[in-house]
């Protein structure tokens, strides 16, 4: 049990997992928020932001691949982790929400996600990108209402790369900006998961989740 609770805080530390797992585990990482429900406590952001500034590091790792082709592979892990969610929520849409609560799943991050999808349309795919925790869900709740495959690759692609590039980016030229950036990741880290996850704690405290019926019909707005 111990063994397992120092792996979850390695698994939440964005740092240990670029020094200890390299562009391998970062990829899985991703991979694993964006479209596995298991996955909605993992880093995404501060994760791609770390990585960022250890561009280098994780260059040098890994062939002496150049750092744009580094974002490249990760935003293909993205672009990857949503197609997943949304085939999961294809097959197995109605199940979930009958589901019962388990550690990894919670049934009001799917409503929260569904409503989040039926205010902002399609684009709730790009949106939801740089939201913690309703990036795991929206695609599955995509799929759960039959979103039209065309369209949800779409947002699905450019929502993955501006999501990675820019989180990644920022991290960089920070970094460069700011040479003593590393010396403070931990306050920047806790700084940069508090700005991105504000809006969805505030919803979590302060907003009623309405629960609808499971959706069985197609959305094409």
């Amino acid at each position: 049990m111990d063994q397992l609770i120092e792996l979850f805080k390695h698994l939440i530390n964005p740092q240990w997992i670029i020094e200890h797992g390299g562009l391998y585990l970062l990829l899985i990482i991703i991979f694993a928020e964006t479209g596995l429900f298991v996955g909605f406590f993992l880093p995404g952001d501060s994760l791609l932001f770390v990585a960022g500034i250890y561009g280098g590091l994780i260059s040098d790792s890994f062939y002496n691949v150049p750092f744009v082709v580094i974002m490249l592979m990760i935003s293909i892990a993205g672009v990857m982790g949503n197609m997943v969610g949304f085939w999961f929520g294809l097959k197995s849409g109605p199940i979930l929400f009958s589901r019962k609560d388990t550690f990894f799943f919670k049934k009001k991050h799917l409503y929260q996600a569904k409503e989040f999808y039926d205010k902002y349309g399609g684009g709730a795919i790009f949106l939801a990108r740089f939201l913690p925790i309703i990036r795991t869900f929206a695609p599955i709740v995509a799929g759960i209402v039959k979103m039209e495959r065309k369209k949800f690759m779409f947002f699905n692609i450019i929502s993955s790369f501006s999501w990675v590039f820019s989180m990644m980016l920022a991290g960089h030229y920070l970094d460069k900006f700011f040479p003593t950036l590393k010396d403070h990741l931990e306050l920047v880290v806790i700084i940069l998961i508090l700005i991105t996850t504000l809006p969805v704690l505030l919803k979590l405290f302060f907003g009623k989740t309405k629960h609808a019926h499971p959706p069985h019909t197609n959305v094409n707005e």
